[in-house]
């Protein structure tokens, strides 16, 4: 027999700054290793070591995935349940919406979903159901980074339009700050920061890898950010670092910051954040002579006065003229879709919705599932809440709810699956054609299918497609196959290619030559100006401009507990990976030992973390990498496979930032003191 080999191009959608290309060898039609694509710009070959551990293990082993639909059998939770077909599910969902939606209204009936995938069609098609359906949505974004879409959408008209990282050769200064791309953008960290000529500084509390690649590092303490984004102004003004023409013609309200900065000297940014003052004269002068880049992070705005953060921070560029040319901008995310030539209302259908949607926030989702007036049904896809959302334990409690009927769409047997009526096998990335965007380069990239589902596991968009079928929707984009989203999606991007063209190139960058953040000094905001004074802030309840605002530190000898993304694990996917989770080792958390010796705490042994919300044994790693007041346990795992049934979510109260409804997670203080028996 002749063995063949096969490579096929795909990419991957994890919510990831990489995007990675990823070539597939399939041997003699069956796939027999997922790599690195050598050609892609970013994953240059290789995949971090969680996706090429789940993509070559339990992502293709029919063992450990949903192959058949799911009906409960035993208590919500329990995870017991019997398989049924695709027939029976589908019409004794569409049966109890049916009802639902006659008694109670659609906005009884709860929509809460994010970035398991972030492929074009896995993550857009099924609006298409819910906007007709009329459902309520649990607001994606305010579960990771609404408060800084909101900030900079006031600040700057849109979070989603960035620099072009294709510019980095220009740069003179690379500021990275609240983001550490060797854990979140591990490609992206490795082939484009750490080869940048530009001088690299970072801001961040703990001393990541990150900020151990980098020129400077200023670690402030968390919660203190808009005062050190002050303080570098202070050293701007006072040095005439400032460029005065951009401030005049482009931005509008500076006078109104400006007064503010008198009394945030260098001496006294040390005093508050931190930040020795040197450090905070060293920065300044780096960034404001420029051209500069600034990568604002995610985790920066998850902070209880988050929005005012990110706003401060982004005046420097505003300030400095470091915007509207090459090696200058800032960046949140690069997710302007139609910058790329795709139609996101095409993609999701909103005008299949008949009335205004009803929005919840995921902070508040555990305590509209406990009013059974709010909440009669629930889907979860490309999501588990029961693993990354708020109040834990009551979430789960109100999970419980004999009478809430939910449905859970996944590849594996969650946390959330295990409260579910009835549990719908998803397909993986591997299995069906898709399109994904980066977020954090501008490029379009084919998923390509290399393998069938296994047992009867459908793509998201095929499951909606039956639901859709079943409660008698006539209306036709509900029934557009993948083929013809593709084709159509292709055909008004005005790109020249088909999806087979796109296949073969793994990845295009779009547009094709570096561009120009905000070209032409063109501000999508009212006045067509930079807005540091905002006036739709001031209707909304904020400040007209951002203000040295700075958290209190823990009072009682609490710790600020902060909960980053763990190299073993994106946000919960991968928390079922066996050789991930081992790598990973025993949940921890980790002190400053001047913390730890003043709590009674050694290495290896046991600590109790609690406070109003929950309780948390961990065991306990020392680091001087993590600054004295701070608790640093890594997000990710899954509760039901931890000894103490929980993860670190367990902690988090729900609180909101100041902006958007969003999670200020990194906000969360806790007591930790020594685990008894």
């Amino acid at each position: 027999m002749n063995d063949t080999s096969q490579v096929i191009l795909t990419t991957c959608p994890r919510d990831c700054y990489d995007s990675c290309g990823i070539a597939v060898v399939k041997r003699n039609g069956v796939v027999s290793q997922v790599r690195g694509d050598p050609a892609h710009p970013i994953s240059r070959g290789t995949l971090c070591p969680k996706c090429s551990l789940g993509y070559n293990h339990e992502w293709r082993d029919p063992a450990v995935r949903l192959t058949r639909p799911l009906r409960r059998t035993g208590r919500k939770g329990a995870g017991r349940f019997e398989p049924v077909s695709w027939e029976t599910a589908v019409s004794a969902i569409a049966e109890r919406l049916t009802g639902i939606l006659a008694r109670s209204g659609p906005h009884t009936i709860l929509n809460t979903h994010y970035t398991g995938t972030i492929s074009l069609l896995a993550s857009f098609l099924p609006m298409r159901f819910f906007h007709r359906l009329g459902a309520a949505e649990v607001t994606p974004d305010t579960i990771c980074n609404m408060a800084g879409h909101a900030a900079l959408g006031y600040m700057y008209g849109s979070s989603l339009d960035g620099f072009d990282p294709r510019t980095v050769d220009e740069a003179a200064c690379i500021l990275v700050w609240g983001t550490n791309p060797a854990i979140s953008g591990p490609h992206v960290f490795e082939h484009w920061l750490r080869t940048a000529p530009g001088t690299v500084v970072v801001v961040d509390p703990i001393r990541t890898d990150t900020a151990r690649a980098a020129h400077l590092h200023l670690q402030p303490y968390p919660g203190s950010d808009a005062a050190l984004a002050f303080a570098m102004l202070h050293v701007m003004h006072r040095e005439g670092l400032l460029d005065r023409s951009f401030i005049e013609a482009h931005t509008l309200g500076w006078d109104e910051l400006e007064c503010q900065l008198a009394d945030c000297s260098p001496e006294w940014g040390e005093g508050t954040t931190g930040v020795p003052a040197a450090k905070i004269e060293q920065a300044a002068r780096l960034y404001a002579r420029g051209p500069s880049l600034l990568w604002l992070g995610q985790g920066l705005q998850r902070q209880r006065h988050g929005g005012n953060i990110m706003r401060a921070c982004a005046v420097l560029p505003a300030a400095t003229g470091n915007l509207c040319k090459p090696g200058a901008g800032l960046l949140y995310l690069n997710w302007n879709l139609g910058a790329r030539g795709i139609d996101e209302a095409y993609l999701a259908a909103p005008h299949l919705r008949k009335a205004p949607a009803t929005a919840v926030s995921q902070m508040d989702l555990a305590g509209c599932l406990e009013d059974a007036g709010r909440s009669q049904a629930l889907f979860c896809w490309n999501i588990n809440i029961a693993a990354s959302n708020p109040q834990q334990g009551r979430l789960r409690a109100s999970l419980a709810r004999e009478d809430l009927f939910t449905v859970v769409l996944e590849l594996f047997q969650t946390d959330t699956a295990d409260y579910a009526d009835f549990v719908l096998p998803a397909a993986s990335f591997l299995e069906f054609d898709d399109l994904v965007a980066s977020y954090f380069m501008p490029s379009l990239s084919a998923q390509v299918k290399v393998m069938e589902p296994p047992g009867e596991a459908l793509p998201n968009q095929e499951i909606f497609r039956r639901l859709s079928r079943a409660m008698g929707f006539p209306e036709p984009e509900l029934f557009e196959s993948d083929a013809q989203v593709l084709a159509e999606s292709m055909r008004r991007s005005g790109l020249g290619r088909d999806f087979a063209s796109l296949a073969a190139a793994g990845t295009i960058p779009v547009p094709p030559v570096p561009a120009i953040q905000f070209d032409g000094m063109a501000f999508p905001t009212p006045s067509g100006k930079v807005e540091i004074a905002s006036a739709r802030a001031e209707g909304d309840g904020h400040p007209r401009v951002p203000h040295p605002i700075v958290d209190p530190r823990p009072a009682d000898s609490r710790l600020r507990l902060l909960s980053p993304a763990s190299p073993w694990h994106l946000n919960d996917s991968f928390g079922n990976v066996e050789k991930a989770r081992l790598q990973a080792g025993t949940a921890s958390v980790c002190l400053h030992p001047e913390d730890a010796a003043a709590l009674g705490l050694q290495e290896g042994g046991e600590a109790l973390l609690h406070n109003e919300t929950g309780r948390l044994r961990l065991r306990v790693a020392l680091s001087d990498a993590v600054p004295r007041g701070v608790a640093l346990s890594h997000k990710g795992r899954w509760p039901g496979r931890e000894s103490s049934g929980a993860n670190v979510n367990v902690l988090n109260p729900g609180a909101k930032t100041d902006m958007g409804e969003s999670t200020c997670v990194h906000g969360v203080e806790v007591t930790v003191e020594p685990a008894g028996p």
